[in-house]
């Protein structure tokens, strides 16, 4: 039966592009064409069954000797990275999976690799999830979540598409499943919140569910005070109205969250009403707020919530709550979930249950919330503990049908209370809110950032880095607050740096390495943020750079006029599938060395333009080293663990024959060519480069007079301040900021220029450098 010329089933087995894939296809399974536009290369996979029931489990066919790499969930909240090569090692609960296979049909050792990547869907009120058996079988599993909502098959159970570039393989596929499904918006087409491009704190690191208004101050003081002042602010759990119990020796309590514990009113709790003075009409929060905007300059102030109100959501007919028809209801995790990891949160609410506001309610309650916190100044939302409502769709439908509703109700809350898209959407690694989200352009993507788990930093950057090849095409990954004095502190913002994504620390007052925090921070608050979300290169997608102690992890991503690969030694610490916890594997893993090139970054040719030849100019930033590198040359790397390099590949332009140019940028900010913003040429009319002498080999060996006259002019713009730097290969005549003339060192062995930007009085200033050659 044959569906596309490029994925099919033959004879029993799926081929796409001439490579089978699965063998032993069972009879029940069938593929059905995408249609329209950007559907082509791909084909949704369904299944039937003889009854109808809550939960199936489809064998889809056997894979075996086929690298995959799949983001899975290992526990409920979250997902992290597994690579394999069969189907037995498919993860339960895995939501995205990318599989490499070489096109056979075109012959030969030359034969183009083939990225084909699985899509579990959701269809009507079920959701599908992929995972693997010991017949090295890889399985569906659909489930609606509520016994009473049954089927016996589904159509467009998995979306599969495939192609030569894993990237533009997952871009599509995921646009294709986009206009099939019409239930949730591909990341491009999502407002980003400004707060992405400020550099914030968060209380939770610092003072747990024990934040009070006064720790707000200090903290926002204390930032600034170091140079490093925050523009964003997020209050995190512990400003709420929560009922007050006694101490029960079976409720779990971790860093303070009180997860049996539920809202009794959506206002400030007492530490937020500003020194007991009572009479004043001016909510306490608003004091907090108007304090932050008006003594400290911060641009967003953000709080916390669950998606359910509290962690154990709102207390059923509380007082003024009781128009939300709340109602006790005790979760129950789905089979993939529990036989992963379970979880102390899921403990505590099995016990003593979770007050679900009714989905017809949930807008008001929401939108209550909301219009209050906006009444008192604040920008957005942190909404936390997400997966729990998949947990509670029993009599609602099912899993599916009560996520939509929450998320449905949670966007239209936010587009009217908050203009600038405000949410920060955590514990929410499901594919029930994932392809639900048709607004929501933020997402956490990973677990925390836990300062006193040693097991916990290297794969915290793996894990961000591997679940954003499926979680950036949603939304713009979030990589967590940190700790900027920390003995992984580096390691982290350096990550942060390239990520593309918000950059916020949640250090204690006092507690701050501002040494580290001036990398990323800019005296205006504002911090070089990368354009795309951060992903590991090609060559790391099917190696695991957590455990296999062999490979490290190297991460791309561009600026406007340059690309940037940061590279980690990432090893000793994962998941284990036995013990289902996150667990050092290996105490001393060794040095590992590895290397980069231009082509590690993988859309560096269209930031080039049409007219790049393939050279570069590499600048390491911790070694400071400068290097011109030809097209496909590379460079070696060798790190320890939680060590880590970034490797700024600037494409070189070619002005003459003679003359070759590319911009750096601040040489001492992680994210060097983050400080460029614009490159131009102009080229002087009728000008031609005067020589020492008549024959000259090569522009690398050849010093042009400093008399001559200028051939061309390079136009820059340019952000920030400090040491700023430039490759050319001649000599500059003259360097100029802002049309004043300026001081350049210029050292002709690396061909590096370096001048000092000065400090800007004017937010997100940008210089006009001009450098005549």
């Amino acid at each position: 039966m044959t569906v596309t010329p490029k994925i099919s089933i033959n004879d029993g087995n799926l081929v796409v592009h001439g490579k089978t894939i699965l063998t032993g296809v069972p009879d029940n399974i069938v593929l059905t064409r995408g249609s329209g536009v950007g559907l082509a290369a791909g084909t949704f996979i369904g299944a039937t069954a003889s009854d109808s029931k809550s939960l199936h489990v489809f064998p889809m066919g056997v894979m075996e000797d086929l690298r995959f790499m799949c983001c899975f969930r290992f526990k409920l909240w979250w997902m992290t990275q597994r690579m394999g090569t069969c189907g037995k090692d498919v993860p339960l609960e895995t939501q995205f999976m990318l599989v490499e296979s070489k096109d056979e049909a075109e012959g030969g050792d030359d034969a183009p690799t083939i990225y084909t990547v699985f899509l579990p869907l959701l269809e009507g009120q079920f959701r599908a999830a992929l995972q693997g058996n010991d017949k090295n079988e890889v399985e569906i599993c659909l489930e609606s979540g509520d016994n009473a909502v049954e089927t016996n098959q589904g159509l467009c159970l998995v979306y599969m598409h495939a192609g030569t570039n894993p990237f533009e393989v997952i871009n599509q596929a995921v646009k294709a499943v986009e206009k099939h499904m019409q239930t949730f918006a591909h990341r491009e087409k999502k407002k980003l919140p400004s707060f992405l491009d400020w550099f914030g704190w968060c209380t939770w690191d610092a003072f747990y569910t024990d934040v009070t208004a006064e720790g707000v101050d200090e903290g926002l003081k204390s930032l600034s005070e170091g140079g490093t002042p925050p523009r964003f602010l997020i209050i995190d759990d512990g400003w709420q109205q929560i009922e007050s119990k006694p101490k029960d020796e079976n409720c779990v309590v971790q860093e303070g969250a009180q997860f049996a514990s539920r809202l009794t009113g959506i206002k400030e709790n007492e530490k937020f009403q500003k020194n007991g003075r009572s009479n004043e009409q001016v909510p306490g929060l608003k004091h907090v707020v108007d304090e932050a905007k008006q003594h400290h300059d911060v641009k967003f102030v953000y709080v916390w919530h669950a998606l359910a109100g509290y962690w154990g959501g709102v207390k059923p007919a509380a007082a003024g709550m009781e128009h939300y028809d709340t109602s006790l209801a005790y979760p129950v995790s789905s089979p993939g979930v529990m036989g992963n990891q379970p979880d102390i949160v899921m403990d505590s609410l099995a016990v003593h249950g979770l007050g679900l506001v009714h989905p017809r309610k949930v807008f008001n309650f929401y939108n209550e919330l909301h219009a209050y916190l906006a009444s008192c100044g604040v920008d957005g939302v942190k909404v936390d503990v997400q997966n729990i409502i998949e947990t509670l769709g029993a009599g609602h439908g099912g899993r599916v049908s009560l996520t939509r509703s929450y998320n449905q109700a949670l966007e239209a809350s936010i587009a009217r209370n908050f203009a600038d898209n405000g949410c920060i959407a955590c514990m929410c690694h499901n594919t029930d809110g994932l392809y639900s989200a048709k607004q929501t352009a933020v997402v956490r993507a990973s677990d925390d950032f836990y300062p006193r788990d040693p097991a916990s930093h290297t794969i915290h950057i793996s894990s961000v880095a591997y679940n954003t090849l499926f979680l950036g095409e949603f939304m713009q990954p979030d990589w967590d607050m940190f700790h900027s004095l920390h003995p992984a502190a580096d390691y982290h913002g350096a990550a942060r740096a390239i990520g593309g994504c918000a950059i916020y620390v949640s250090d204690k007052p006092g507690n701050h390495n501002f040494d580290l925090l001036r990398k990323l921070v800019l005296p205006d608050g504002s911090v070089l943020r990368a354009q795309l979300p951060g992903r590991p290169t090609r060559d790391c997608l099917f190696v695991d750079p957590a455990r296999d102690g062999n490979s490290l992890l190297k991460i791309w991503n561009v600026n406007k006029c340059s690309g940037v690969v940061g590279v980690f030694n990432c090893q000793g610490a994962g998941w284990c599938k036995i013990t289902k916890k996150t667990r050092i594997h290996d105490e001393s893993p060794g040095t590992l060395t590895g290397s980069v090139c231009a082509t590690d970054v993988d859309v560096l040719s269209q930031i080039a333009g049409t007219d790049w030849n393939g050279e570069v100019v590499l600048y390491a930033y911790k070694s400071g080293e400068v290097v011109r590198l030809p097209k496909g040359a590379s460079v070696p790397v060798t790190l320890k663990v939680l060590e880590y390099e970034l490797f700024h590949f600037c494409p070189l332009k070619e002005i003459t024959s003679y003359i070759s140019f590319a911009p750096i940028g601040l040489l001492d900010m992680f994210n060097t060519t983050g400080a460029v913003e614009q490159f131009d040429i102009h080229m002087a009319l009728d000008e031609k480069p005067e020589l020492f002498d008549g024959e000259i080999s090569s522009e690398l060996t050849t010093s042009l007079s400093d008399n001559r006259a200028p051939t061309a002019t390079i136009a820059l713009k340019v952000r920030g301040c400090g040491r700023f730097g430039a490759y050319s290969s001649q000599r500059p005549l003259q360097c100029t900021v802002d049309n004043t003339v300026t001081d350049f060192i210029y050292d002709s062995e690396t061909g590096l220029v370096t001048f000092t930007l000065p400090v800007t009085q004017q937010e997100m200033y940008r210089w006009n450098v001009e450098l005549q050659v």
